[in-house]
């Protein structure tokens, strides 16, 4: 009747028999072929690199990204699955420069950009392989054959198409601003890729002296001797900005002092003078360790003039009467420090210099190496003793100078959130410097209320993590000054007076009057298309764009839109499902977001409207979102090669198999919390539910073959025992609450749902006390009630579970379902999703059976509690307690 099955299965083999049916019988593509009277439901793949070797927090997303999709085919809808790999951007260059052993820009320059960029090309699917093997082996079904990849062609012209459409409504501009820089790889980074680098790293915390011009402290009243120095007292985190200091601020409505302390912290010999925030001297001097000689308001000290304490570089042309005096300025605080502020335009108070008509000194390069002008005033000719030292580490030397100069009060060090590139750990620079934007500050209203429109799963990150960072959106940096990127398709004239953004290939074929139909859109072949237009000669800027923006266009990129498929983004847009980890909240949630309401913005008078705005109308990129939380070892600490404790996911699929890590990741905890893995809670997850599950089918399957029962005649429920039809009754019950759960993206307590059913009320409870039905002789009646209803049961389970578990359903439904009835869906993925039957769910019964079991389950405890065995035969009643 059935296929005999072993007693103790080897999930990994079966899993593998059940990927070769599905390869055989093309099950994969006849899903996405079968009839959908729901319509399409739009699901978009956060495209991975695949260059490095996939893991086990790749495994998570996948599992969970896989649940809907065939839950939803189940239902009814069409769920076309197109495949995505992230192809450029910094990684990729990391991974290529230390193989090549470069250190710098400039080694990429010497070895040619074309060799980097055919290599970096090279480097994207070096592990292609091992990334399609790990999708097949997890039952994970996406179209791998038809993949969008970013760094083809098509895709990058997309992105052109992209960026052309926010020119024209002027949301793309080049501003010099202040924006944090990776020295290391000498390039800007993004707010929301900076985000992703904070960590708590110790800096210096120091405090410089300043020289006031004693003069002008005598002409307002302020000192009677003249011929002591008085010292402007600073604090600051960073000294190696302070040969780039060209101004002080202070707050103009706070009380100020003047203060007599001694020249350094902790010593006794010398007193020099001070001005600080009166509510701030005993903080920084110590009770009792300084005298307070006059107080006056931030005012009265507004215009003073000062000298700088370290020389900077002066960019030639540059004019400095403007610089070396204190400003009155709301934004500065007197909650720490010391209340005057330390004013360094080109590292971070660009707009505090552009308010105030600064001039502008820099310290340190690009590639954060300090400028050999930087040295004190009073320092010999020549290069500064700190020349070509990275930021950070001429911190020490330069506060080891100012203590010997008398022009430092005290040095100590503080922990506190700093950025570092969170691809490689480099410290970074907030540097003052060029760098082209998305205006996205324009839509920010916009951005707030399409969050509003998307189901958030969990529900807090709509108003938390990511609502937190829409509303303090800034404009979006997009420049890149590196290789292995789509470029920028800006160019602009000869004399820097006119700017050209162009939108497609045709277009620039236009412009060149050239045939660029075989040109590779990369750097460097892109560089060298150059035209004449109105007399003037046009390049294209150096810049590659933010890899976030291309993974962010990929509802538009992945289809050549506009050139291609205008339908088809029509009916794939926005999607109805994504699932990503909770860092992708600053990553690819929210470039998908920003894009999708730049484009679909409604305008308004002094807006034109985006360039789909007549397909979706302010409209987000996604609907419902499962944001996955972190996978940490099973002692709680994160996962690492270093520390020896990641887990390559196929020690677990060889053992365990592919079904059990899926749903323990399910099933141990909700989506977005931080889970523990570790193989033994994997073998738990085996031995607790799918093998019990194994134990009833084989149960079943055992005494059916004994017994051939009639499977093909129903037997009306109502005509069945009550143990019957309150296992029906569940069984409906069950189908009710998992649909729920999954409708609302609730895999966690779905699959728990699940489990409990097949562990407690199949198992434990219907088959315990329905084998002699199952062991009789006679084929009766009852016989073939109890066969038809725990049939029934294993099939509604193994429909239930096959979005969670997809190759022991297929092997249960195939055995039990397809030899039993041949014109049955071959397979159960393109089955129908089960409903529930409300007529059989009897309340009555369930709340009677209900308290048998109660009552059962206290006999068992009271034999527990009196040492009585449970098979030990009791007459009368039994009692236990202290009477």
């Amino acid at each position: 009747m059935f296929k005999d099955i072993e007693k103790t299965p080897n999930f990994s083999a079966l899993e593998q028999t059940v990927i070769d049916f599905w390869k055989t019988r093309h099950i994969f593509q006849k899903s996405i072929d079968k009839d959908a009277p729901q319509g399409n439901f739009v699901f978009y793949e956060g495209p991975p690199t695949a260059n490095g070797k996939p893991g086990v927090h790749h495994v998570i997303s996948r599992a969970y990204k896989d649940l809907f999709l065939r839950y939803k085919t189940m239902q009814g809808y069409r769920v076309e699955r197109k495949a995505g790999w992230d192809t450029h951007g910094l990684p990729v260059e990391l991974e290529v420069e230390k193989r090549l052993g470069f250190t710098q820009k400039a080694d990429i320059e010497a070895f040619g950009i074309a060799k980097f960029n055919e290599l970096c090309k090279r480097s994207v699917f070096e592990r292609i392989q091992d990334w399609k093997a790990m999708t097949e082996r997890i039952g994970y079904w996406l179209d791998l054959e038809n993949a969008y990849i970013t760094y083809e062609n098509q895709y990058i012209e997309s992105c052109w198409w992209l960026m052309k459409s926010l020119w024209e409504r002027n949301l793309l501009f080049e501003d010099y601003r202040s924006t944090w820089h990776c020295p290391r790889n000498n390039t800007s980074l993004s707010d929301h890729e900076v985000a992703q680098g904070y960590r708590d790293a110790e800096d210096p915390s120091i405090y410089p002296k300043f020289p006031v011009h004693v003069a002008q402290l005598g002409e307002r009243g302020l000192l009677a001797n003249e011929l002591q120095p008085v010292y402007l007292l600073v604090w600051t985190t960073t000294p190696w900005t302070l040969p780039a200091n060209v101004a002080i601020a202070i707050k103009s409505d706070a009380t100020y002092g003047l203060f007599e302390a001694p020249a350094r912290h902790g010593e006794q010999n010398q007193n020099d003078l001070y001005i600080l925030a009166s509510d701030l001297a005993e903080n920084v001097f110590g009770k009792g360790n300084y005298r307070t000689l006059k107080t006056f308001t931030g005012e009265a000290i507004v215009g003073l003039r000062y000298d700088p304490i370290l020389q900077g570089q002066v960019p030639e042309g540059e004019d400095l009467t403007q610089g070396f005096r204190v400003l009155g300025d709301d934004q500065v605080m007197i909650d720490e420090g010391t209340g005057v502020l330390h004013i360094a335009p080109a590292y971070g108070d660009l707009e505090l210099g552009r308010k105030y008509h600064l001039p502008m000194l820099f310290s340190v390069n690009l590639l954060g190496q300090v400028y050999p002008d930087v040295k004190l005033l009073n320092a010999p000719e020549g290069e500064g003793a700190y020349t070509g030292k990275f930021f950070k580490d001429a911190d020490r030397f330069i506060i080891q100078d100012l203590l010997q100069h008398n022009l430092l009060y005290r040095a100590t060090t503080l922990t506190h959130p700093y950025p570092f590139n969170y691809r490689d750990n480099t410290p970074l620079i907030n540097y003052a410097k060029k760098s082209w934007y998305i205006r996205t500050t324009a839509v920010k209203d916009q951005l707030l209320e399409n969050n509003y429109k998307i189901n958030w799963h969990p529900e807090y990150i709509r108003d938390g993590r990511f609502g937190d960072w829409l509303r303090n959106n800034i404009d979006w940096a997009l420049s890149r000054e590196r290789y292995w990127g789509a470029p920028l398709p800006i160019w602009v004239s000869e004399d820097e007076s006119e700017h050209i953004c162009v939108g497609s290939v045709q277009e620039l074929e236009e412009l060149t009057g050239r045939n660029l139909s075989t040109l590779d859109l990369h750097r460097p072949y892109i560089d060298e298309i150059i035209f004449e237009r109105n007399g003037k000669s046009f390049k294209r800027v150096p810049y590659t764009i933010d890899v976030w923006f291309e993974s962010g266009a990929m509802p538009y990129a992945q289809w050549h839109y506009p050139f291609e498929n205008q339908d088809t983004l029509v009916r794939s847009f926005p999607a109805d499902y994504i699932c990503e980890a909770i860092d992708q909240t600053r990553g690819w949630f929210y470039s998908l977001h920003a894009l999708a309401t730049l484009l679909t913005d409604m305008g308004n008078a002094d807006q034109p409207s985006g360039a789909l705005a007549t397909i979706a109308q302010n409209s987000p990129a996604f609907k419902n979102v499962i944001v996955l939380g972190h996978i940490v070892d099973e002692k709680g600490e994160k996962m690492s090669k270093s520390k020896g404790n990641a887990v390559d996911p196929w020690t677990v699929l060889d053992a365990q198999g592919a079904d059990a890590l899926r749903w323990y990741l399910y099933s141990a905890s909700p989506p977005e919390t931080t889970k523990r893995f570790s193989q033994s809670l994997v073998e738990d997850t085996v031995q607790d539910f799918l093998m019990t599950l194994w134990n009833t089918y084989s149960f079943l399957v055992l005494y059916a073959n004994l017994d051939n029962p009639d499977l093909k005649q129903d037997i009306p429920v109502r005509e069945r025992p009550e143990i019957d039809r309150w296992l029906v009754a569940k069984v409906q019950i069950l189908i009710r609450d998992v649909t729920e759960k999954l409708d609302t993206y609730d895999p966690t307590n779905a699959s728990r749902l699940i489990r409990n059913f097949v562990v407690n009320d199949l198992s434990n409870w219907y088959v315990r006390r329905n084998r002699r039905r199952f062991w009789k002789s006679e084929n009766d009646w009852d016989k073939r009630a109890a066969y038809q209803t725990l049939y029934e049961a294993i099939v509604v389970v193994a429909k239930l579970m096959a979005p969670m578990a997809p190759f022991v359903s297929e092997h249960l439904y195939q055995n039990l379902v397809v030899s039993l009835f041949p014109d049955a869906p071959e397979s159960v993925h393109l089955a129908d999703w089960v409903q529930c039957k409300e007529t059989f769910i009897d309340p009555v019964l369930l709340c009677d059976m209900d308290t048998l079991i109660r009552v059962i389950e206290l006999g068992r405890a009271a034999r527990s509690t009196a040492g009585v065995k449970v098979s030990t035969t009791v007459s009368g009643n039994l009692s236990a307690g202290s009477d």
